[in-house]
């Protein structure tokens, strides 16, 4: 198994220390994310593709077939690691994981980074 115990922890910390793109945003207000602007009238995928800080990201949705999910109703929050949370795993394990014969591991994985609900960082701490 590619994600043992001490991967799986580094990629929950991640998630924690990572931003979150909501699909309804609270203010309905445009934001920036990565250098690129994040619009409240579009999705998850297709403000995500924007962010040059969230390229593997993208990747890794695709290849776990999670984009038509995360295009779908709502409302969720998805806790998004940015490359830079990617680089501090172990050489070869986003490679390891995006692999065909690696799907199922990696759809686990990113569903990790999902939950139900409109949620932001705010107000000292998380808000519903």
């Amino acid at each position: 198994m590619i994600a043992n115990k001490s991967i799986m922890k580094k990629i929950l910390l991640i998630a924690l220390a990572a931003i979150s793109m909501s699909v309804n945003s609270f203010a309905q207000k445009t934001v920036m994310v990565g250098g690129a602007a994040m619009y409240p009238t579009k999705n998850i995928i297709q403000n995500a593709v924007n962010s040059k800080d969230h390229t593997t990201l993208v990747a890794a949705v695709k290849a776990a077939g999670l984009v038509d999910a995360l295009q779908g109703n709502g409302p969720f929050t998805v806790f998004a690691p940015t490359n830079e949370a990617f680089d501090m795993l172990p050489a070869g394990t986003v490679d390891n994981l995006l692999k065909p014969e690696n799907k199922a591991q990696l759809q686990a994985i990113l569903k990790y980074h999902v939950v139900s609900g409109k949620w932001a960082a705010c107000c000292n701490g998380i808000s519903r």
